[in-house]
């Protein structure tokens, strides 16, 4: 699936069984909640924290699919084209870092 793909199956999902998007506020603050969701599945998994009961049902591939999720609506819903979006942005890392990373004595 292109990103083009998961675009149009999430706003096809939100007309069929959503009845609209929430508004760009509403879904800001899902998002936020959904990454904190993520960083709690990484934080017990990689992390020194143990896992409490209720973790118990938490999925990392599901949590990251989540974001992934609230991030198309608030793309398609602010008309954001991601496929563009992130050629663009992936352009601008390597312009950028090229040489960066390459020539950083911490990381090697």
């Amino acid at each position: 699936m292109t990103i083009e793909e998961a675009q149009k199956q999430v706003d096809e999902w939100i007309k069929t069984y959503g009845v609209r998007y929430f508004s760009e506020l509403t879904n800001m603050v899902i998002l936020t909640e959904e990454v904190g969701e993520l960083a709690r599945v990484i934080s017990r998994t990689y992390g020194e924290q143990s896992f409490k009961k209720s973790d118990e049902n938490l999925n990392l591939a599901d949590e990251m699919a989540d974001v992934l999720w609230v991030l198309i609506c608030l793309a398609n819903q602010t008309g954001v084209n991601l496929t563009d979006a992130f050629e663009k942005n992936m352009q601008k890392k390597t312009d950028r870092d090229k040489t960066r990373h390459l020539e950083n004595m911490k990381i090697k």
